[in-house]
């Protein structure tokens, strides 16, 4: 995967590269990523995506995200900003405010906090794009 000389799936594209923070890794400070974005590990800070961010079942976030879509397995602490899809899955544990053009919840997954959808999302979209292009 890293210097590695052939083609992988994580650079077919270079604006579309893949980033992956392994359980066990922890990070403190804010993170950016232009393509999509795995946490196993422990980020202690703010997130924010142009693509897709995952966070995995022994993942956990300390701080917000933002983002286009989000599929969540894990723990978050901190406000959920995604402008399409939010897919809480398993034993997910979210505490903090979401805010999603679309939210899929399976019965396991727990969720404390306000949720806003739909038109209010409109305004979501032009706060991120412009915060993401900063």
């Amino acid at each position: 995967m890293f210097n590695s000389k052939s083609k992988s799936s994580f650079d077919a594209a270079p604006g579309n590269a893949s980033t992956m923070i392994g359980a066990g890794t922890t990070i403190t400070g804010d993170m950016e990523s232009n393509g999509d974005i795995r946490i196993d590990g422990t980020l202690k800070g703010n997130l924010k995506g142009k693509a897709k961010i995952i966070i995995g079942a022994d993942g956990v976030v300390e701080g917000d995200i933002e983002g286009m879509q989000a599929d969540i397995m894990g723990h978050v602490t901190g406000t959920i900003k995604v402008q399409e899809l939010l897919f809480l899955h398993g034993k997910t544990q979210v505490n903090g405010d979401i805010y999603a053009g679309k939210l899929q919840v399976e019965p396991t997954a727990v969720f404390n906090g306000n949720c806003h959808m739909g038109a209010n999302i409109v305004e979501l979209k032009k706060e991120v794009a412009s915060a993401i292009n900063q």
